[in-house]
């Protein structure tokens, strides 16, 4: 976990993000890339990163991704719905390597990652569902107690249940879900607290 801040619509808060990095001894994809490079290279250890995975592109998830590509060569990956996002936070004339959409499959140390779309706490926020792990890494979509904030711009509170009944609810329900911020929790608990 690292600390920092998020902002967006002229408000700033503290956060404290989880770092998600999944893969073997030698090689691994990094989750997201909150607040700071070295933390995130603390986890890393000295595995080659083969993409940096934004789940979405707040700042508290992007922010260092740029220098984090800098530091490891790997590329950012991005939905490219989240372009507004992103050049909130980087302006125009940094941009992403690669585009994500739902379906995409990204491989690591013989474990694959299947990309869910999930708009709604962002237009382009995806999840990753590991079943080899037997686990999702949900970003700020699903949290222990429910969906991700919908309160800010580009962000829809219909659309997010939408998705999370779609894509996260069709999983087994004892999957794992690994969040961007705070505890786990599992597909079974977060379907009855959203009465599904």
């Amino acid at each position: 976990m690292v600390s920092g801040t998020f902002s967006l619509d002229g408000q700033t808060f503290d956060v404290d993000n989880n770092i998600w990095v999944v893969g073997d001894d030698s090689e691994c994809v990094v989750i997201d890339a909150p607040h700071d490079v070295d933390a995130i290279l603390a986890v890393v250890g000295d595995r080659r990163v083969t993409a940096i995975v934004c789940t979405h592109a707040h700042d508290d998830h992007v922010r260092v991704a740029p220098a984090l590509r800098e530091r490891t060569g790997a590329p950012i990956l991005l939905h490219p719905a989240e372009s507004p996002l992103w050049e909130l936070t980087h302006g125009t004339g940094i941009t992403w390597d690669k585009d994500l959409s739902g379906g995409d499959r990204i491989e690591v140390a013989g474990t694959i990652l299947t990309v869910l779309h999930t708009p709604g706490h962002a237009p382009g926020a995806v999840c990753l569902h590991a079943p080899d792990l037997g686990c999702v890494f949900t970003g700020d979509t699903l949290f222990q107690g429910g969906p991700g904030a919908t309160g800010r711009s580009y962000s829809d509170a219909d659309l997010i249940v939408a998705s999370i009944r779609a894509e996260l609810f069709a999983l087994p329900g004892e999957t794992i879900v690994h969040t961007g911020h705070g505890d786990d929790t599992t597909i079974e608990a977060e379907r009855g607290a959203l009465g599904a």
